[in-house]
């Protein structure tokens, strides 16, 4: 007669339970991944405001428009509204200038006069995470663009 070899319910729990406790200690790490890609994608889109002020600012430095508190200049053939020789914190104006802002994000409501915001979220609130665009006080400054409420 054989003897039959195999684990004891003692040893399946034992191997069970250590498992369980490594799931706890390791779920929150992976759940958090969603807020690191939302953070992620708002630093990236920060980054591309920035540089598509810095652009609109170059045009406007050549037309000899970045002193003036209002105005616009033309970038592959659409108007964009300036403050101080930046993009004006509007949609249109950023919208003209950052690729992809009126598809991929979602424009934030609530937000001071003279700032705009845009988050990926499809509720998109003060309250979530969210770039601001705050445009240019005055000639002296550039516009303040930061991420609001966002997680590391």
């Amino acid at each position: 007669m054989k003897k039959q070899g195999g684990f004891t319910l003692i040893e399946l729990v034992v191997v069970i339970v250590i498992l369980g406790i490594l799931a706890v200690t390791a779920a929150p790490k992976f759940l958090n991944l969603q807020d690191d890609a939302r953070t992620a994608a708002a630093e990236g889109l920060k980054g591309a405001m920035k540089g598509a002020a810095g652009i609109v600012y170059g045009k406007s430095a050549i037309n000899g428009t970045e002193a003036v508190s209002a105005s616009t200049v033309t970038i592959n053939g659409q108007n964009i509204a300036t403050v101080f020789g930046y993009p004006a914190a509007t949609s249109s104006a950023l919208g003209s200038v950052v690729s992809g802002l009126g598809t991929d994000w979602n424009l934030v409501t609530g937000t001071a006069a003279g700032t705009v915001g845009y988050s990926a979220s499809d509720n998109p609130t003060t309250a979530s995470c969210y770039v601001s665009y705050t445009q240019a006080a005055d000639r002296n400054n550039e516009p303040n663009v930061e991420l609001q409420n966002c997680t590391n």
